[in-house]
């Protein structure tokens, strides 16, 4: 029996998901993560704990392993995994991206600038250092622009600013973030902030899967509810997307290029993109498949999910079908109100009643800290709905959500 190995961080929704696609193709899985206890919750026996942070380390320690247990893939599942799983594919000889290319994918700046000098439109965009003085960059910026860290996810610690006071207090804010016990392990990362102009237009996420260098569209989102800022919590997505052929058409044109100019040619790709008057622009592209739970949302061919195209695409296996099902579909990341501690959640059945709506799932177990963007990077749980119409995917959506009301204590101060 093969042997894949798994690459999940302690943070991920989606471990699940992807041992349950391995148990249905029959495969011998091993989950790689940084903490020995949560790998024992998911995969009893089938674990081993590595250095998720450092790839180098890493890539030793997967070495190591494969002399006893010989791999046949290596999957990372989400940012901060995707680099590891690259360069020890690299060292194994294993079907992998280049490690650079996705190291460029993950690093915001690297990303800006290799499409900057590739072709594929791309906003002004700078470089700061967190010490750097806020006030004097502010004078140098023009507006409206957004502040970003180098390489979170979940739109944590994104923050559009208007003007200069706007500008230094988003300054204050990212600074903060990158100190935070959780991010200042992240090394350079840590240490600065990219500015860009704000790209105004209707935004969209493309999923796809690369194989042998082609870029296959899996779905094209619609995100219907403006992303406008200060902060850029996502909401709703739904599939398929409502937008004129020629403009979708334009949308992967874009991407394929954003692809080529990083150089990835293999496996899964998820992409942001906005669009306007003057055509698709690549806010994010990632070498992995989309985050959370919202690959509930998509089917292919038979009824198979996406994480299972993922592992049958990284081992060599048939995929019959990379079509996804007719039926409109939609998700939405609940969005945290306020911050606190979450202490009920009621509608619940209600929301659950709600016609079109397949799943309705909570993610922050009562008793937890819930924090809203831009410090906090999870939602409150994900509802998913399938209806005739994408216009119906979301009114559903949009109704269950109506349903479900939020008890949040503040937390305690000190």
């Amino acid at each position: 029996m093969e042997r894949l190995l798994l690459l999940i961080p302690t943070t991920s929704y989606r471990v699940s998901d992807f041992l349950a696609a391995a148990d249905e193709l029959g495969v011998d899985v091993v989950v790689g993560s940084n903490e020995r206890s949560v790998l024992e919750e998911f995969a009893d026996g089938g674990t081993v704990t590595l250095d998720l942070a450092d790839p180098a380390k890493g890539t030793e320690e997967i070495v190591a392993y494969a002399r006893e247990r010989p791999l046949a893939a290596i999957v990372g599942v989400d940012d901060e995994t995707t680099v590891l799983a690259a360069t020890a594919s690299a060292a194994l000889d294993l079907p992998h991206n280049a490690p650079e290319s996705v190291a460029a994918a993950r690093d915001k700046f690297r990303f800006r600038t290799m499409l900057a000098n590739a072709g594929p439109r791309s906003p002004a965009f700078r470089l700061l250092s967190v010490d750097d003085d806020a006030r004097r960059a502010a004078r140098e910026q023009t507006f409206p622009c957004v502040l970003k860290p180098l390489s979170l996810a979940a739109s944590r610690g994104v923050i559009r600013a208007d003007d200069a006071a706007g500008f230094v207090a988003a300054f204050a804010r990212i600074g903060a973030i990158l100190r935070s016990p959780d991010v200042a392990g992240l090394g350079d990362a840590a240490e600065a902030i990219l500015v860009e102009d704000y790209i105004p237009g209707v935004e969209v996420a493309l999923e796809a899967l690369l194989v042998g260098g082609r870029l296959n569209v899996l779905a094209l989102f619609d995100k219907p509810d403006p992303l406008e800022g200060p902060f850029f919590e996502e909401t709703i997505y739904v599939t398929p997307s409502r937008l004129a052929a020629a403009t979708q058409e334009s949308i992967v044109a874009e991407t394929t290029r954003a692809v080529a100019a990083l150089g990835l040619h293999d496996g899964p790709v998820h992409a942001e993109l906005r669009v306007n008057d003057r055509g698709p622009w690549v806010i994010e592209l990632a070498a992995r498949s989309i985050g959370g739970l919202c690959s509930r949302v998509l089917r292919f061919g038979a009824g198979v999910r996406l994480e299972e195209l993922i592992l049958r695409h990284a081992l060599g296996l048939p995929i019959e079908s990379l079509e996804r099902e007719q039926r409109p579909a939609g998700v939405m990341m609940i969005p945290t109100p306020k911050a606190g501690i979450l202490r009920a959640v009621h509608g619940l059945d209600e929301a659950r009643g709600v016609a079109g709506i397949d799943e309705v799932t909570i993610s922050i177990a009562i008793g937890r800290e819930v924090i809203p963007p831009p410090e906090g990077y999870r939602y409150l749980g994900f509802l998913f709905a399938r209806a005739d119409t994408p216009e119906a995917a979301e009114a559903a959506l949009r109704e269950a959500h109506a349903c479900l009301d939020f008890d949040i204590e503040p937390a305690e101060s000190g």
